[in-house]
């Protein structure tokens, strides 16, 4: 957690406050997964299925509090000064405490307990705003162990921001002061999100649904073709949450299937645009830009773009939707695609008769040692009654790999199966041999 802190702190000072709030954000949408069975920080271990998540995202979350207690330059001395004094031991939880509680005193000490040794309880709940004179009273709650000093931020219908601050005992209820007699129309309790909680949909009035349950709503609708609702959703999420890669992507996408390709381009580039993108973002904005292009009669910039987002490294989904644009704007080019490299296909075709045949030495001879076991496994476990494989492309992935993208007409089980892979082979001994198939995709009969 410590790391992740002095990382996320660099991604500040490098790519600016934005950057910085948009790796939080994404921390703290993955912790909230978690925050109602997490162990406290400092028993959990990497034997509990959530340390990872925890200890990362939480525990980044506490020494930004401790660090806000001390100041920064302080944190950093504090710091410094316990990794040269441990250089042979190394730096260790206890020491780095002891050293904060005898600068910060009792408030820190009391928030590093909280904080590294007692599960998540905390809540924050804020309720809509009273009016009251030229001012408006907003309800609080602290749910969690500690006295807590918030910010209470409103908005008016003219999109104004009052502010202020709350202070909170555990366990209680408070109020908020708004200074305005304007119509606020949303209130929000802790919009830096500086404390771990145990749910962070109720931070906000009118209430939304939380941002993560929204994403997962607008990918489904934009897979289920339900675009104007996308759309809807990721405009709905970005205005709570404008600094969302994920969120912008969707929109772009959702604009793009409605064939807005203006609006599409538009919010593509903004995406790629964000202060410190993520290679997924990056990658589904030359996929974007890519089917822009496909779609405005401009095959070969199409193909120049997938090849763009398929070298990228991205995840699979949008390394997938590369490569199968990219095969389908080989084809609206009307000139032939690149060479299919022949080494290749007969590789290919030699693995096909090898499971046709359903031989495993064979099918282990044509694999790198140590790799794939499960599919060999599973290929003459199944015993497909037959098993052709089309080379569409290859490409060089640089050293001795090559990737070939592949369509397969096989019969498993007595049931016919198409489906489309990405079979990656690398050149060993003078012969190749298959090390990777990172795509591998059923196609709807």
């Amino acid at each position: 957690g410590l790391t992740r802190h002095l990382a996320l702190r660099f991604v500040e000072k490098q790519f600016g406050a934005d950057a910085a709030a948009a790796e939080r954000l994404r921390g703290r949408m993955a912790y909230a997964a978690i925050a109602r069975r997490d162990a406290p920080l400092s028993v959990t271990t990497p034997l509990d299925p959530t340390y990872l998540t925890s200890t990362a995202n939480k525990g980044a979350m506490i020494w930004r509090l401790a660090e806000r207690v001390v100041g920064a330059d302080e944190f950093a001395s504090l710091l410094r000064t316990q990794l040269q004094a441990s250089r042979e031991t190394g730096l260790t939880l206890a020491g780095f405490r002891a050293a904060l509680f005898e600068r910060g005193g009792a408030p820190l000490k009391l928030l590093l307990d909280a904080g590294l040794d007692q599960p998540t309880e905390l809540d924050l709940l804020v309720g809509l705003p009273r009016p009251r004179g030229a001012e408006q009273l907003v309800a609080l709650r602290n749910t969690g162990a500690l006295p807590l000093t918030v910010t209470v931020v409103g908005t008016t219908d003219r999109g104004e921001r009052v502010t202020a601050e709350a202070a909170l005992q555990p366990q209680d209820f408070g109020d908020a002061v708004l200074r305005t007699a304007a119509k606020i129309v949303r209130v929000e309790v802790d919009p830096e999100k500086l404390y771990p909680q145990i749910n962070y949909a109720n931070d906000v009035m009118p209430a939304t649904p939380p941002l993560e349950e929204s994403l997962v709503d607008a990918t489904r609708a934009l897979g289920a073709q339900e675009l104007a609702r996308s759309e809807s959703i990721a405009r709905g999420i970005l205005a709570r949450a404008p600094l969302m890669q994920d969120a912008r992507v969707l929109l772009a996408r959702a604009l793009l299937e409605q064939g807005k390709l203006d609006e599409a381009e538009r919010e593509f580039r903004a995406a790629a645009d964000s202060a410190l993108p993520l290679p997924d973002t990056l990658a589904w904005a030359a996929v974007g830009a890519g089917q822009i292009a496909l779609r405005r009669g401009q095959p070969a910039e199409a193909v120049s773009r997938f090849t763009e987002a398929v070298q990228m490294g991205a995840g699979y989904a949008p390394t997938f939707a590369a490569r199968a644009a990219r095969l389908r704007a080989d084809a609206a080019q009307g000139a032939p695609a690149p060479p299919v490299e022949e080494p290749i296909r007969a590789a290919v075709a030699q693995l096909d008769a090898a499971i046709k045949a359903g031989r495993k030495t064979e099918i282990d001879a044509m694999i790198a040692p140590g790799e794939l076991s499960a599919f060999s496994r599973g290929i003459v476990g199944s015993q497909p009654q037959a098993w052709q494989s089309r080379v569409l492309r290859t490409e060089s992935l640089g050293g001795d790999r090559v990737a070939a993208d592949v369509e397969i007409a096989a019969r498993v089980l007595g049931q016919d199966r198409n489906s489309t892979a990405v079979l990656v082979f690398t050149r060993a001994g003078g012969r190749l041999q298959l090390i990777e198939i990172p795509i591998f995709e059923e196609r709807a009969q």
